[in-house]
């Protein structure tokens, strides 16, 4: 079964934000996974949550998603 991470990010360094996106689909694909979405342009239908920049991954289990944010490879894009 397919699983999702769905992140929303408020970005407050820009120019290191612009490695992490330089780096961090790679790492998606090397964990097996896929982005679906990223943006900033979203639209609330209900509720009062507010997205900042929303981004979606599909992973093909729960499981592979969770090893992709323990990947050495993904910890080192991250920003401090």
């Amino acid at each position: 079964m397919s699983a999702y991470v769905i992140v929303d990010i408020e970005v407050l360094a820009p120019e290191e934000y612009q490695d992490y996106i330089a780096a961090a689909p790679a790492t998606a694909a090397l964990g097996g996974g896929c982005y679906l979405a990223c943006s900033s342009a979203t639209e609330t239908l209900e509720g009062n949550w507010h997205a900042k920049r929303l981004v979606i991954l599909e992973f093909l289990s729960a499981e592979q998603a969770k090893a992709w944010l323990n990947l050495p490879e993904y910890a080192g894009s991250v920003a401090p």
